[in-house]
């Protein structure tokens, strides 16, 4: 098991690594100008031993646990299975997963669906087979603990506030942001929580994850099936997402800026120990920000 140290993250965005970004020259509404960083776009093309499973679109930090939480939220790697290496070549963006005994992933391959989602997200027909029978804990989350987290995350430098373009997922534990990567597409960004925990054998019961995306229903599924028991976003939700969180008992909160939030399901796990209205709002600091 690994010890999580008293930083305040373990691992956090690194908006000033020269390779995330690239420079260019536009224009602006009046014909100025303009220098910007935007967001690079690379390919990693994921292996598990012989068999070329994926090829995703990602920005290019991480790719072993990105590749480890990939194959482990698309059933294709178990908590039985031994990993030997996790090799990775940055010439050829590639990166081989191996394990001591084959698993039966050419039939899940036969599954593959796309879904919706940024950057194409894809979900294998087995992973809601997944969500049969799956208990999550009930751990209770603290209201206070939701408006900490907001506002640490939202205050943490992040490629997202350096360039845009980008999800965020944030592994949490009570008032504490541990884990906070970035990526094109959400789906990669919660892949590489999940990795990163199957690496390094972190346990989930007492968890939350925070993200930039939308509640989706394969966002819903990952958190489930990493054993997570909380979900929040500052963005929406949609319907399927909502129905599966209340059929695994995850707790669902979306919408949350500032003092508000909704939470659609798991509600009966919320504690309630905080006053909204002492929390400073978030459209009223944003118009004290642009006044000054």
């Amino acid at each position: 098991m690994a010890t999580l140290t008293d930083t305040p993250y373990t691992i956090a965005p690194q908006p000033d690594l020269p390779r995330l970004t690239r420079a260019v020259t536009g224009t602006d509404q009046t014909g100025r100008a303009v220098d910007l960083r935007v967001v690079e776009e690379r390919p990693l093309t994921i292996y598990l031993n012989s068999r070329e499973i994926v090829t995703a679109m990602t920005i290019g930090d991480y790719p072993a646990y990105l590749a480890l939480g990939f194959l482990r939220n698309q059933g294709m790697l178990s908590d039985s299975d031994v990993v030997t290496a996790v090799d990775y070549d940055a010439e050829l963006e590639v990166v081989v997963v191996r394990t001591e005994v084959d698993s039966d992933h050419e039939a899940k391959l036969q599954k593959k669906t796309r879904t919706s989602g940024c950057a194409v997200g894809t979900v294998f027909g087995d992973m809601m087979a997944g969500l049969t029978g799956l208990k999550l804990p009930q751990t209770p989350v603290r209201t206070s603990d939701l408006y900490a987290l907001a506002a640490t995350i939202n205050r943490t430098p992040s490629l997202y506030l350096e360039a845009g373009a980008i999800h965020g997922t944030v592994l949490c534990q009570g008032e504490r942001p541990l884990v906070y990567m970035e990526d094109v597409g959400r789906h990669n960004a919660v892949d590489k929580i999940a990795g990163w925990m199957f690496a390094e054998g972190i346990t989930a019961d007492d968890k939350l994850l925070y993200t930039t995306g939308r509640l989706t229903s394969e966002m819903v599924i990952k958190t489930a099936l990493m054993g997570i028991p909380t979900l929040v976003s500052r963005s929406g939700f949609t319907a399927w997402g909502v129905e599966i969180a209340q059929q695994v008992g995850l707790t669902l909160v979306g919408r949350m800026k500032g003092q508000r939030f909704i939470c659609l399901a798991g509600d009966h796990r919320l504690i309630r120990d905080m006053d909204p209205a002492s929390v400073p709002d978030e459209a009223r600091r944003q118009g004290r920000k642009a006044a000054e």
